[in-house]
């Protein structure tokens, strides 16, 4: 890319927000010749099938796992059609092909002025593109990573829930994520909707979703794609583990007090997880 393409007012809301506030901003990605519908379609094709998501977009809020329905055509089809396929899709991981790759990094080299005197190096940096019929819904779910996501086409309202409210998001819900043993999707409850922020955003504007923010996301009535953009960070790691650790306490019978949010580092509880979780690999 020749030119920057986060003007100066997102690098100043990105500063004010970030790591642990939701905002929106900016941007001026529009019209990039990787992310039109066909070249999408094609990026579908090289990546693996597991780097592939993609559900009817007629879904409630909340939805187990397992009671999602499968779609009925091609991924290809979906995309190229997806002003009336009536589907959602997920590329993963889009880094995976050396195009995308050079796309995620130059993005996120405009964005390290700000995250890097945060929450130090990025690590792991991932993209994902959303490509969705009108009125899709991406149910109520969380997310590991620090994410800011790019509108590109259509509209789409996502709304977001205190993570630290243990009523929506029960701290052993994110130990045992952090152990492989529970899904990204979160059990819904009417009540919750009182608790939402939602922000709208339209082609050029983007969403910054704090580290494991609970969300669900609601389609406008045109389609859409969106471009999200990803990375983990040594805080959001020792997080994680501090969480896999409190697992470990509570089956002993304790009851131990949730991570400090940022920019505390959980240093103890991280590193003795590592500890064990070295042990246990060698054993």
């Amino acid at each position: 890319m020749t030119k920057p393409i986060f003007p100066p007012e997102m690098h100043e809301a990105l500063a004010a927000c970030y790591p642990h506030s939701p905002a929106k901003l900016t941007h001026g990605l529009l019209g990039h010749p990787l992310l039109t519908l066909d070249a999408l379609a094609d990026l579908s094709a090289r990546l693996p099938k597991d780097s592939i998501e993609y559900n009817p977009g007629a879904l409630p809020i909340g939805i187990a796992p397992d009671k999602v329905p499968k779609a009925a055509i091609s991924v290809q089809q979906a995309i190229r059609e997806v002003d009336t396929a009536g589907c959602w899709v997920v590329l993963k991981r889009i880094e995976q092909d050396p195009a995308y790759a050079q796309l995620l990094r130059d993005l996120l080299d405009e964005l390290a002025s700000e995250v890097m005197p945060r929450t130090g190096p990025m690590l792991r940096l991932e993209g994902f593109v959303f490509i969705s019929a009108p009125d899709s819904v991406t149910p109520f779910h969380f997310d590991p990573e620090h994410n800011i996501l790019l509108q590109l086409r259509g509209r789409k309202t996502m709304t977001l829930f205190p993570h630290v409210d243990e009523h929506v998001f029960p701290d052993e819900a994110q130990e045992l994520f952090h152990l492989g043993q529970h899904h990204r999707n979160l059990t819904w409850q009417d009540d919750f909707a009182q608790l939402g922020l939602p922000i709208t955003i339209a082609p050029g504007e983007a969403i910054h979703v704090p580290v494991k923010t609970p969300h669900w996301v609601q389609n406008g009535p045109e389609p859409s794609i969106s471009l999200s953009l990803t990375w983990r960070s040594e805080w959001s790691y020792a997080e994680a583990d501090a969480r896999a650790f409190n697992h470990l306490l509570r089956g002993l019978g304790m009851h131990p007090a949730a991570p400090a949010a940022y920019p505390s580092r959980n240093t103890a509880k991280s590193l003795a997880w590592r500890a064990l979780r070295k042990v246990r690999k060698s054993a």
